[in-house]
């Protein structure tokens, strides 16, 4: 019973972690700032926030682990900040569903690189899973309709594709981790996504003209400290308690969440072409999910 009950707390934390990622989106666009400004802050914050609820707890950071994986976690917390200034900037050019469908071909794209790079077996259904995500990446893009007429859309999805390509980027590092903690891998990747990023702002950016007004300062805030220090807090509090068949469904509220806020919040259009191709890509990367959780059982 006991047990039960810490199960349901589990996926009730990770349900609000996904929500939260889900509608990260409606406060970016309130933000009047750089995206590299609301990304550096993100990080900076993000890795304050799990570092005192790590010290909260009365429980010790290991630096031996940090010093063995350090230059995994030097380039996958640089990826990490450059796929949240993509992803950022693709909310500012096409909708929020959009955007985030597009950005759910992260999963595709490391089967691919897997595939090429690292002679990974690529069976049928695995290329099938591909095919049809691909497929979907042009339904959402809208090239099939319009979208070579409305150019600033194209620009959101490839914004949206780059951001996945980065974050794919930080899954094929990531792998690369060697036994550290969940949270202690990701407070070293947040705070170098921010440090990676404090140049390229410096040098690209004028701070001195930047103005921030009282709603865009209280929702970087929130995109900080709620979206991002929360959030993972939940996510990597549930991880423990839960299988991972369980974390790969419930990740999928993610994308739903952000297709549901993009229409009933933002009011934004969906077409029949958008809702067709988001589920060719979400339902092909559940299917390779679920591909590799069944080759797993019998390994």
């Amino acid at each position: 019973m006991e047990n039960q009950f810490k199960n349901k707390g589990a996926k009730a934390q990770l349900a609000s972690a996904m929500i939260l990622f889900g509608t990260i989106g409606i406060f970016v666009r309130n933000i009047d700032l750089p995206s590299s400004v609301i990304a550096m802050v993100r990080g900076f914050v993000g890795a304050l926030f799990l570092f005192a609820l790590i010290k909260g707890r009365n429980e010790e950071i290991s630096r031996e682990d940090i010093e063995r994986n350090k230059i995994s976690l030097i380039f996958s917390g640089g990826f990490l900040g450059i796929n949240w200034i993509l992803l950022f900037e693709a909310f500012r050019y096409t909708t929020l569903a959009s955007a985030t469908l597009v950005y759910y071909l992260a999963p595709i794209i490391v089967i691919i690189v897997s595939a090429a790079f690292f002679k990974e077996s690529l069976e049928p259904l695995k290329v099938v899973c591909v095919g049809l995500a691909l497929v979907g990446m042009v339904l959402v893009s809208g090239l099939l309709g319009n979208g070579l007429v409305n150019g600033t859309n194209i620009k959101g999805i490839l914004f949206a594709l780059g951001a996945a390509v980065f974050y794919a980027a930080v899954i094929l590092v990531s792998q690369r981790l060697d036994s550290i903690s969940a949270y202690d891998g990701t407070i070293v990747q947040l705070a170098m996504s921010a440090v990676v990023l404090v140049p390229y702002t410096l040098l690209t950016r004028d701070f001195k003209n930047l103005r921030v007004g009282p709603s865009s300062l209280v929702s970087l805030i929130i995109v900080a400290i709620i979206h991002t220090g929360l959030a993972y807090a939940l996510y990597f509090s549930a991880l423990k308690k839960l299988k991972a068949q369980t974390i790969a469904l419930y990740s999928y509220l993610d994308p739903l969440v952000a297709v549901i806020s993009s229409t009933v919040i933002l009011k934004e259009q969906m077409t029949l072409m958008t809702l067709i191709g988001g589920l060719l890509i979400l339902g092909s990367t559940l299917l390779s999910e679920i591909l590799d959780r069944h080759k797993e059982s019998f390994v």
